[in-house]
């Protein structure tokens, strides 16, 4: 079975997917040796490293040498979140898409906010006509490939968010989305509310507050992504491990 069938596969078990987000090719080694059955890159967490703020201030052709360099380390299907497509043109993020398949990638995470002076939802209509001509072009070429679509009508707090999230998946489902990403849902009720307005797999993001994986379960979330939160508690634990050298005088703590 390839790497793109296993992965459309895992997002259709009964127990949910959990992702693993790598920012690095150790981390990904690390979070496939320990159980991790499908990656994906965070975005967030690829721009810091590199000294970068998240949302595409990071030029494509360094993100890509991150996936890259992550793509030869995994084994795993492994799936690249390119934010909006590093690109306003649709042709060049056709090209993008193309580039992070011929080396491997199997999934993308495409989202539908754009950047103005914050960052804002873009219209349900535009996105739609987006994704479509993206599924289109794929297909012409004949490139298998699963896309994660993000709304962000949750994260940006949006008025009635629960039913523009609705509306919104009804539109993206019809142009072809593979799956369906709502990152900051978390009250149970909104969650079943999305997965049975949809026929496709729903993802949810990690969150101090999100409920626990059964609950999520019973919600019928499909897939869980551990997003940007694994490497900023890495992070955490090595102020942690520093703060203890500096304190005790030794290296003998780590």
């Amino acid at each position: 079975m390839s790497n793109y069938s296993l992965f459309k596969e895992l997002h259709q078990q009964n127990e949910p997917l959990l992702l693993g987000n790598a920012w690095n090719a150790a981390s990904a080694r690390i979070l496939q040796e320990n159980g991790i059955k499908a990656i994906g890159t965070s975005s967030s967490a690829i721009a810091d490293t590199l000294g970068y703020e998240d949302g595409e201030r990071i030029p494509f052709a360094e993100l890509f040498f991150i996936v890259e360099k992550i793509a030869k380390q995994a084994t795993v299907p492994l799936s690249a979140d390119i934010e909006r497509g590093y690109s306003e043109d649709v042709n060049v993020v056709v090209k993008h898409i193309e580039q992070l398949h011929d080396i491997g990638v199997v999934g993308i995470n495409l989202e539908d906010s754009v950047q103005a002076e914050k960052l804002i939802l873009g219209p349900t209509d535009t996105f739609r006509k987006k994704l479509a001509f993206i599924k289109n072009q794929l297909a012409q070429k004949n490139i298998d490939l699963f896309i994660n679509v993000r709304t962000d009508t949750f994260l940006l707090q949006v008025p009635d968010a629960l039913n523009e999230t609705l509306a919104r998946i009804k539109a993206y489902e019809e142009a072809g989305a593979d799956s369906i990403f709502v990152p900051f849902i978390k009250v149970p009720a909104d969650i079943r509310h999305v997965t049975t307005a949809t026929s496709l797999p729903v993802n949810v993001l990690a969150m101090p507050d999100l409920p626990s994986f059964d609950i999520l379960k019973d919600a019928g979330v499909k897939r869980i992504s551990m997003g940007g939160s694994v490497y900023r508690s890495v992070n955490n634990h090595l102020k942690k491990v520093v703060n203890e050298i500096s304190s005790y005088g030794s290296f003998g703590g780590i």
